[in-house]
């Protein structure tokens, strides 16, 4: 008989990759998150080391550029990241776990061939679906695509997209006329395609959310990602990816931030003895690490379910429990290293402020708190009508405020 293997053991590859991610954000991007973080900028040399790392194009088979791996080895590589720099976490998530995982699920092999090159060679991918009026409300969105020719005109505004400022390509959400949400690929070069400046945000300022306006875009058919009328299917089952990318992400920034307090309560010395022997300390800091095991745990075991499962069903329910869990995490770590690390941690030079400021958008953007639970409670009471619920996907998953 096989004993099975615990969610958290990771085969020799899985190790080693680990290990490689956490070299390279070491090393490369640890040094510069401070003053990446202060000039809201995300370096072009830096996409190129994350391109030479394999990092643009993790789960990309190799037959188009990729490393060939799994959406597990996305998972792990974005954890490692944000231990250094959510920011640049989340920009390799979007691009892996939303634009190049969606066109691995419902790609034809010619998108896959046009695009997936591309997009592990150094091009950047952003999702494009919130607006002003939709975004837990997906299905509320007004950008419109209608029928020109053999192909499509697009209108419309975009807000909060992640890698917008540096995106080559865009996984598009609009409405077509009589058939409904429809997904597009969007080449940023595209006449009447533009992209505004910089948000100023409270974190994860080095990765860029910008408008993205929409003039009379013209996209082929062959740019319409599934079929006409089948975007809410497309963006439900990207999201739910995206929602491991986003726990990956908030996972890693918790265990930095872990760190960072275990470490200081070691060193800081007050009244004769380092303060992590008093159990003011001990204490939270042993609840923090039971928090985070428990959120990389449902995290794992989430991933784990969508790589082996069909779509939709306990991936979808497990997928917003680890967001949630992990979200709850990283805040509360956050907070707890800023004041462990007292002074110092309100302090820039501590490093830890900016850890707690990239922690509050994880309850936001991928679907907020509240969306994650009534996925949960769509699955916990199946049968049972929500009282004025809204529109809305048919699993209660939700949209992506933020992205």
């Amino acid at each position: 008989m096989t004993v099975p293997r615990p969610v958290t053991w990771l085969t020799d590859e899985e190790r080693a990759w680990r290990e490689q991610v956490a070299a390279l954000a070491e090393k490369s991007v640890a040094p510069r998150a401070a003053a990446m973080d202060r000039a809201a900028e995300f370096p072009a040399d830096l996409v190129t080391e994350l391109r030479n790392a394999g990092l643009m194009g993790i789960h990309v088979p190799e037959r188009y550029g990729g490393r060939g791996g799994h959406l597990f080895d996305v998972v792990v590589a974005v954890e490692e990241l944000a231990k250094a720099d959510p920011a640049v976490a989340v920009f390799v998530d979007v691009h892996n776990a939303l634009v190049t995982q969606a066109l691995l699920t419902h790609g034809t092999g010619d998108q896959k061939r046009a695009h997936l090159p591309a997009l592990t060679g150094g091009g950047v991918g952003a999702f494009a679906l919130s607006e002003d009026g939709a975004g837990s409300d997906a299905l509320a969105l007004t950008t419109t695509a209608h029928p020109d020719g053999d192909g499509f005109l697009l209108h419309g505004r975009k807000r909060w997209i992640t890698n917008a400022a540096e995106a080559h390509l865009f996984l598009l959400l609009a409405r077509v006329p009589e058939h409904g949400l429809t997904a597009f690929l969007v080449d940023r070069r595209a006449d009447g395609l533009s992209v505004g400046e910089r948000t100023p945000k409270m974190g994860i300022r080095a990765t860029s959310t910008c408008e993205v306006r929409l003039d009379g875009v013209r996209v082929p058919r062959r740019g319409v990602l599934g079929a006409v009328g089948r975007g809410d299917v497309v963006a439900v089952q990207t999201l739910d990816i995206g929602k491991l990318g986003i726990a990956a992400q908030l996972v890693g920034l918790a265990q930095g931030a872990l760190a960072a307090a275990v470490s200081h309560a070691r060193r800081r010395v007050q009244f004769g003895h380092p303060i992590g022997a008093y159990q003011g300390v001990r204490f939270p800091l042993a609840r923090a690490g039971a928090e985070i095991e428990a959120a990389r745990t449902q995290l794992y075991n989430a991933t784990r379910l969508a790589e082996h499962a069909a779509p939709g069903g306990e991936p979808a329910r497990a997928a917003a429990v680890a967001k949630y869990l992990a979200s709850e995490a990283a805040e509360r770590t956050a907070s707890l290293a800023v004041e462990i690390l007292g002074g110092q941690g309100f302090a820039e030079a501590g490093g830890v402020e900016k850890l707690y400021r990239d922690a509050k958008v994880g309850k936001i953007y991928e679907g907020t708190s509240n969306m994650q639970f009534r996925t949960v409670a769509a699955h916990l009471l199946r049968g049972v009508a929500e009282v004025g619920r809204a529109p809305g996907p048919p699993d209660g998953t939700g949209a992506a405020a933020g992205e």
